[in-house]
């Protein structure tokens, strides 16, 4: 585990880049400007339509990874998959797609990949077919010690069908000696190490597994007709006309089947410390995660930011859409008024790389306009959730100054991010974080804002409302170890830091 102590240490070693030209050099523009979840799981037994179920269940899990969507279906013990990459919507394009998927129980999942490449193998749920049955199995998260087992595993005879860390899992399942199926599985889980949050179909059950820290979440609901579902979030249950029964707790598995819901814990040892940036950005609003609304938690840290930063100005706007909730905090408790200032245009796809710099442009142009008769000739306060990589946030001032803002305020509802994450988001090197080598003026400088302010670690605790959080991203206090990704962090510690 690396503490504050050791951290600060290795930091000093670093150099201060303050040249911000060549850190746009260095990293050219691309769809990594943002944050990405890895994945988002939806699961069902017990319902006659359980695909379309399920595919309702993941449409509202779409914001949690859009390359590719899969549905794994059980009926009556034999198991049946459709997958593909692209949203939903495009892997489920004909009706047939659907209707050929006839089973009471199923799993789906909808993919942004940060361990394996995109390809059609890496699409979830995986479907394994052995001698004594078949089973399914889908992963939200990233395995700290996957390269490790992979390794192990294939000097042992293993064989791999896609790059992706989700099937090591059932490697480790299927070699292990004991007697009973759920026993190879808690032995299974406590050998993965990272953030996981699992589940496995069988042929008369799903079973959903929490790591030890709970870093991702994951709910069980109830419908009308009694059919249990389980979802990464609580907004799911309300597209599918199910409620929320319980959350499953960190190292806990949990066996869902005609005799309803088994409880059991792989490991006891556990320390809940939920992704931070679940409420701060990847969540959408209207979910609810241990037991905390994500909007109001929003809402809170924009009110809080606003306390915070005392900013002169005339109005405040929010990004679309992720950081709405924050500006409305924002403009309530600071008293100014709040305003559409941006406009997102919600056709375009969710990247747009264009090789030169004219048409990269003209790329956000599509994705987000300002509104001049609302901006022009106003001090204006934008809040954004985060500031990753600072591309998205350059672009965003220059739009509003465009429109004839007098000065543009950049308010952010989150710490600044200065850690990678190795947990289950696609950032897991220093060198892509631009608070991680500058420092917050430099910052501001580079991408052209009057100001910039942060919200404290201290106002986001406060605005969430429970400690239980993994706040590496903004301290490097990582709260597990980092097995194979280890040594890399330390070079990157020493090679890329403020100073």
């Amino acid at each position: 585990m690396f503490g504050k102590e050791q951290t600060l240490d290795l930091r000093v070693l670093g150099k201060n880049s303050s040249n911000e030209n060549s850190w746009w050099q260095q990293h050219p523009d691309d769809e990594r400007s943002h944050l990405n979840e890895e994945c988002g799981l939806f699961g069902v037994l017990g319902h006659p339509d359980a695909a379309r179920l399920t595919y309702f269940g993941l449409h509202a899990l779409q914001h949690r990874g859009q390359e590719g969507a899969g549905i794994l279906v059980n009926n009556n013990g034999k198991l049946n998959r459709h997958r593909g990459l692209g949203l939903v919507t495009e892997v489920f394009r004909d009706e047939k797609d659907l209707e050929e998927l006839t089973g009471s129980s199923a799993i789906g999942h909808v993919r942004y990949a940060t361990a394996g490449s995109a390809n059609i193998n890496n699409i979830q749920p995986f479907q394994f077919e052995f001698h004594d049955g078949a089973l399914g199995l889908a992963h939200n998260g990233n395995l700290t010690n996957a390269q490790s087992l992979r390794c192990e595993l294939e000097k042992s005879g293993a064989i791999f069908s896609s790059n992706s860390d989700t099937e090591i899992l059932m490697h480790l399942i299927r070699r292990s000696h004991h007697p009973e199926f759920m026993g190879r599985v808690k032995e299974a889980l406590n050998t993965v190490k990272g953030g996981f949050a699992y589940l496995i179909m069988t042929e008369n059950s799903i079973v959903a597994a929490l790591d030890p820290n709970g870093f991702r979440p994951l709910s069980i609901g109830k419908m009308s007709n009694g059919a249990l579902v389980v979802a990464s979030e609580t907004c799911a249950f309300d597209v599918v006309g199910a409620t929320w029964i319980q959350d499953v707790q960190p190292g806990e598995i949990i066996e869902i089947n005609d005799d309803g819901i088994h409880v059991d814990q792989f490991t006891d040892s556990t320390n809940m410390t939920i992704c931070s940036m679940e409420y701060i950005y990847f969540a959408r609003p209207d979910s609810n995660i241990a037991g905390v609304n994500v909007h109001t938690a929003r809402k809170r840290s924009g009110k809080i930011l606003a306390q915070e930063a005392q900013i002169d100005a005339d109005i405040v706007i929010g990004v679309p859409n992720s950081s709405l909730s924050a500006a409305s905090g924002y403009a309530e408790e600071s008293g100014l008024p709040y305003e559409m200032g941006l406009i997102k245009n919600q056709y375009v796809a969710r990247t747009f790389i264009q090789p030169t710099q004219e048409l990269r442009e003209q790329g956000v142009r599509m994705k987000l306009s300002a509104v001049r008769g609302v901006v022009e000739g106003k001090r204006v306060i934008m809040v954004d959730d985060s500031i990753v990589r600072g591309t998205t946030s350059r672009r965003i001032v220059k739009l509003l100054k465009d429109a004839g803002a007098a000065e543009v305020h950049v308010a952010i509802a989150s710490p600044a991010l200065k850690y990678p994450c190795f947990y289950g988001i696609d950032i897991q090197d220093r060198d892509e974080l631009i608070a991680a080598t500058h420092t917050t003026d430099e910052i501001r400088e580079a991408i052209g804002a009057d100001s910039l302010t942060y919200l404290s670690q201290t106002g986001l605790v406060e605005a969430i409302g429970h400690d239980k959080l993994c706040l590496s991203y903004f301290d490097g206090e990582y709260p597990t170890p980092l097995y194979d990704y280890e040594a890399d962090y330390l070079e990157s510690l020493a090679k890329n830091s403020v100073k």
